[in-house]
């Protein structure tokens, strides 16, 4: 899966409507991976307007399964009207590990995935120009996973702590500025 995400990210430029990229099926619910890893694959896939094809057996899939693959916030993210790609935006640590992957949505939002792919658990940092965003503009950020805002006033820089192999997604929305009288 990760292979797949490296190889399709190169071709993100040239996705958008009428011609996206097909990084293959989705493997969530079929073994091999931890909750962990299948919470990455949905999100990555999701990020990268993917066709988000279900390859487990409906028949017998467990609730967590079915909780990745019904998440409501995730998959808005893939079907978003704008049709841009996202892609991975840069890499930290040894090897790289610690990934950030953005793309622009309509009505002026970012999403961003802070990706573990290190061994041990990490915090995942960015600075906000890093990823298109106003290093001096407060943003709201909304958790999809969650499915809770965590800051209404996220200006400069943000991170996580990411569980190994694991995947933290967010969307970045301006925050709204309530004028004094």
């Amino acid at each position: 899966m990760t292979y797949i995400a490296d190889k399709n990210n190169k071709w993100a430029s040239y996705a958008g409507p009428g011609g996206w990229d097909d990084p293959d099926m989705l493997e969530v619910g079929n073994g091999g991976m931890t909750l962990a890893e299948y919470l990455s694959h949905f999100s990555i896939w999701a990020l990268m307007k993917a066709p988000l094809l279900i390859g487990c057996d409906v028949r017998n899939m467990t609730s967590e399964t079915m909780e990745i693959l019904s998440n409501k916030e995730v998959i808005q993210v893939n079907q978003d009207p704008l049709g841009v790609q996202g892609r991975k935006i840069l890499g930290q640590g040894k090897y790289g590990c610690r990934e950030v992957w953005a793309g622009p949505l309509s009505g002026n939002r970012l999403v961003v995935a802070l990706w573990n792919r290190c061994s041990d658990t990490a915090n995942v940092t960015m600075k906000l120009p890093a990823v298109g965003l106003d290093g001096y503009a407060a943003y709201s950020v909304r958790d999809l996973w969650k499915h809770e805002t965590l800051s209404e006033n996220v200006v400069g820089t943000f991170g996580a702590q990411v569980d190994v192999h694991d995947t933290k997604m967010y969307i970045f929305s301006p925050a709204t500025i309530v004028a004094s009288v």
